[in-house]
């Protein structure tokens, strides 16, 4: 669907001017997130070089511009192009969620007296931000050049490399099973451990709308092989 969505886009300025944006913020948004980890991750102070909270407001902006221009469209042109300015509006709702989840990880870094260790849990966490980067850059790219195959890449990965590994840490530490990390710790990694899902979440639902009609973004992929395929459990609201 995707690739006829973006045909749409270059014969129309205002779409043409709605996708380039929703692109930048995606970029934006991974200069947000590898500054966020770096600095719960790797920093006793929490120190970046960038403006985690101004480059968010921006990302929130460019969410609200890319609805005007998609809306504007569709009041000059009719319905004819609906389906197309409704998936990018569904597209660019996930990117800001991205943005608000890589703020959230920095808000943790501020205040988290320092460099955030996961003990015992320490190579599950490296491996979930390994597969978290992936996915995320692995979307950014997909979406760019209409890469069906590597959405598809990402929706398994979210699948079997994130979400089962970030509820697993989550449900040992609740359950007790992890000794080696005092409550300020544990508190810490739990949380950790949900943004980077959820990051991973919104980032598969951008998968989606790649290689879904539009009336099942959101969903796995309907295949022959697998007609009846059930809902992806859906990201957490806003914060």
């Amino acid at each position: 669907m995707w690739k006829n969505i973006i045909g749409v886009f270059q014969k129309d300025n205002l779409y043409q001017q709605a996708f380039d944006e929703a692109c930048e913020m995606m970029d934006t948004n991974g200069k947000m997130y590898a500054a966020s980890v770096e600095s719960l991750r790797q920093s006793d102070t929490a120190e970046i070089k960038i403006d985690i909270y101004a480059l968010d407001k921006e990302i929130n902006k460019a969410e609200r511009d890319v609805r005007k221009k998609v809306m504007k469209h569709l009041i000059l042109s009719g319905d004819a192009q609906l389906t197309s300015g409704l998936a990018l509006v569904s597209v660019v709702i996930d990117i800001e969620r991205i943005g608000d989840y890589t703020k959230n990880i920095f808000d943790l870094a501020r205040r988290h007296p320092k460099r955030l260790d996961a003990g015992s849990l320490e190579p599950q966490l490296k491996a979930v931000e390994e597969h978290t980067s992936d996915v995320f850059h692995n979307t950014i790219e997909a979406f760019k050049n209409s890469d069906e195959n590597l959405a598809r890449r990402v929706m398994e990965d979210y699948k079997e490399e994130i979400s089962a590994d970030c509820s697993k840490m989550t449900d040992d530490i609740i359950g007790g099973k992890v000794s080696d990390l005092k409550s300020p710790e544990a508190a810490a990694v739990v949380l950790y451990s949900r943004f980077l899902k959820r990051i991973g979440s919104h980032s598969r639902n951008i998968a989606t709308s790649i290689v879904n009609p539009f009336h099942r973004i959101g969903y796995n992929e309907k295949t022959k092989q697998n007609p009846d395929t059930d809902i992806i459990p859906p990201a957490d609201d806003k914060n």
